[in-house]
């Protein structure tokens, strides 16, 4: 059995046992979904985005979690104080950059983002993931484009990763996770899980808690698989049901979820 399944039993056991708090400035359309898939995993979610508070929730988190999907100028003051006062306190923070390469205020945003809070996870599409490595990307607003899905996906998460220190996760149909060092590719997973808003949300929601917990490449490594193995016990459970049960679906799948199921279902090739 590889090492790094190993680290994912171990912290499918930590997370349910510690119940870390996680902060969380995230996208208004899938907060709710954010939150319950948090607490179906054993973390303990809250999402406070005033600038008057992000500091002091992110200083006493285990983990903090910033994703720009729903932008505006209020929270971008937010993620801002949020994440200094995370690595201040050496908590680990985790960057969803959604539509980056979409519009200048995400651009710009990203870019003030990378430059001020050092994140231990970036995780995105491969557009998005594309555009922060500096490479030009071809973005269909938070979804990725067609021309995209051909990159090499191994190439830019390394460049990003070493660029920033961090480990960066693409995920997509095929999904390639890095540290710069260690790198792996994921192939759990369903097209249905595309079909659902919020899923990619779901994800960096899962890595936030696996971050309180363990270490970075192991936390992207397990809540990427995570999500996909859920997706994949969604669909047969209610596949003829509808997209609905689907997504219901995978809140309970993650609440059922533990370090033996992963062993069982993970689909994880070291590169």
């Amino acid at each position: 059995m590889p090492d790094i399944i190993k680290e994912c039993q171990a912290a499918w056991t930590a997370v349910r046992e510690k119940s870390p708090l996680v902060h969380n400035i995230t996208n208004y359309v899938t907060v709710n979904d954010v939150a319950n898939i948090e607490l179906a995993m054993g973390a303990s979610p809250i999402m406070a985005d005033d600038e008057n508070e992000a500091a002091d929730i992110a200083s006493i988190a285990g983990a903090v979690v910033i994703n720009i999907g729903t932008l505006n100028s209020r929270t971008i003051k937010s993620m801002m104080k949020a994440g200094k006062a995370a690595n201040e306190k050496k908590i680990p923070v985790v960057f969803d950059p959604v539509g980056a390469g979409a519009s200048a205020l995400r651009n710009e945003t990203t870019e003030k983002l990378l430059k001020g809070v050092k994140f231990a996870v970036i995780r995105g599409n491969v557009s998005e993931i594309s555009y922060i490595a500096g490479v030009s990307a071809n973005t269909k607003g938070v979804d990725v484009s067609d021309s995209d899905k051909q990159r090499d996906k191994l190439s830019i998460a390394k460049t990003v990763a070493e660029k920033y220190g961090c480990t960066t996760a693409i995920t997509g149909e095929v999904d390639v996770i890095t540290d710069g060092d260690r790198s792996v590719e994921i192939r759990n997973g369903t097209a249905e899980l595309s079909r659902v808003t919020g899923t990619g949300c779901m994800t960096t929601g899962l890595l936030g808690g696996f971050a309180a917990v363990s270490e970075p490449f192991a936390a992207a490594v397990c809540a990427v698989a995570s999500m996909g193995i859920a997706g994949e016990r969604s669909l047969e459970k209610h596949g003829k049901a509808g997209t609905g049960s689907f997504h219901i679906g995978l809140i309970d799948e993650i609440s059922l979820m533990n370090g033996e199921i992963f062993i069982e279902r993970a689909k994880i090739n070291e590169l």
